[in-house]
């Protein structure tokens, strides 16, 4: 059994004049993150590792995920794969983890995230929001073979609003 937690950065900043890998995080993106890290405790697989694109947004959002979780910040993966608005590409990093990972919990971005829990989940997502989560579970024990999967719980800041 293998199981994918994917979560969409938080709301970003666009009032700067920076690169878009550069983009941080805006006021509601950090109350944002915060509240949805607070409510994803029993949802979150007992053993786990964390990818992040490396994108600062991204990157900022898993920072505070793990804090909130207690998983250990230094211990977060950075992936310039993962740096895509592409499901394919979010598809072929995803196919590539080790087997020895059971459970891997993502931060990236959309459409790649949206498109992805829409081919491999079974529930229909529009849009996966700034700050979404959606949890995925496979029969496999195999990442490279995971094909539609059971969307097991998603998470929406609006949810807490």
């Amino acid at each position: 059994m293998k199981n994918l937690v994917l979560i969409r950065h938080a709301k970003s900043n666009w009032d700067m004049p920076l690169k878009d890998i550069d983009r941080p995080l805006d006021q509601r993106g950090l109350q944002d993150a915060h509240l949805v890290s607070s409510k994803i405790q029993k949802y979150v697989p007992k053993k786990y590792i964390i990818w992040s694109s490396p994108a600062k947004r991204a990157s900022d959002t898993a920072i505070i995920f793990a804090q909130n979780v207690l998983y250990p910040i230094e211990n977060i993966v950075y992936k310039d794969d993962l740096y895509t608005f592409d499901e394919k590409q979010l598809e072929h990093v995803i196919k590539s983890c080790a087997n020895k990972f059971d459970s891997v919990i993502l931060f990236g971005h959309n459409a790649a995230i949206t498109n992805f829990v829409n081919k491999f989940g079974d529930i229909f997502i529009d849009n996966v929001p700034t700050s979404g989560f959606v949890s995925l579970e496979f029969e496999t024990d195999n990442w490279s073979e995971i094909n539609k999967g059971k969307t097991k719980k998603i998470i929406i800041p609006k949810d807490f609003k």
